[in-house]
């Protein structure tokens, strides 16, 4: 008699396994494709749903390699507009950059005008001597010449200046002692403030986006324990700041409002 074959049936399981495996990576790369080829807007929407505030920049395409400007209507996107806007509002403020790098150069007291470029703003730092005489706040007749060279360059910037901020500054008369709190903060303010008169009145720029602001001598550059170093600490400094259209809270004066009815946070949030 013969023997039964045992085992039968059993030989293709292997083909199952195998099987699970090549459904597995199909899945992958076409997950993989679908990645690859995602609606930006869609994509542009899902990434603002977890961050509302995020700001997006667009690039110049054409065709499929980048989303078009319809794509951002309905999104509560910034337009091309937009950002077409404040590209021109950015080379406006870094052109006035170079007007006050040109005109410090070319001044006579050049080497008391210090000019830094930062991220949507210009920092103008003067020597005490600039402007006023010693423990003076009314204006050397130098200081308004600077100060009408400066409100010219100021003007041909106007529409694209959000916020011009004047600073005065004091020294410590001693290294040991502070100064007398009246004298010392009336010092700074009464320079700051005849500094943004003549601006005010020299300039196109609105009266609403200039501010004075007296800080005594408590923002000190430099230890007052010599008087090179004092006379560093006293000084008038500029703020120029360019507008920012892409900023939901709006310029400098409207975020006042928005501070004053409750609607705003420091921080330039929108609160509910």
């Amino acid at each position: 008699m013969k023997r039964k074959k045992s085992g039968g049936g059993g030989g293709a399981n292997w083909m199952d396994t195998y099987g699970d495996m090549v459904t597995l990576l199909l899945c992958f790369f076409v997950l993989l494709y679908s990645i690859s080829s995602i609606d930006e807007s869609k994509w542009l929407a899902l990434v603002r749903s977890f961050n509302p505030d995020a700001i997006y920049e667009l690039t110049e395409t054409s065709g499929e390699e980048g989303p078009a400007a319809e794509d951002f209507e309905g999104l509560g996107l910034e337009s091309a507009d937009i950002v077409a806007e404040q590209q021109e509002i950015d080379e406006a403020i870094e052109q006035l950059y170079e007007a006050m790098q040109t005109y410090a150069k070319q001044s006579e007291i050049g080497q008391s005008i210090e000019t830094i470029k930062g991220d949507g703003y210009v920092f103008i730092t003067f020597d005490d001597a600039v402007f006023f005489a010693g423990e003076r706040y009314d204006l050397l007749p130098q200081g308004e010449q600077v100060l009408a060279d400066i409100s010219n360059i100021l003007s041909q910037s106007a529409p694209f200046i959000d916020e011009i901020r004047i600073m005065g500054h004091t020294a410590q008369g001693s290294a040991n002692q502070a100064n007398n709190t009246y004298r010392d903060r009336f010092l700074a303010s009464n320079r700051a403030t005849i500094a943004t008169v003549y601006i005010q009145q020299h300039s196109t720029v609105e009266a609403a986006r200039l501010v004075s602001v007296g800080y005594g001598q408590h923002r000190p550059i430099a230890p007052n324990d010599t008087p090179e170093n004092r006379s560093r600490n006293r000084r008038v400094e500029i703020i120029i700041t360019g507008r920012n259209v892409m900023n939901g809270m709006g310029d400098s004066i409207e975020q006042y409002y928005s501070l004053r009815a409750g609607e705003a946070s420091l921080n330039g949030e929108a609160t509910q």
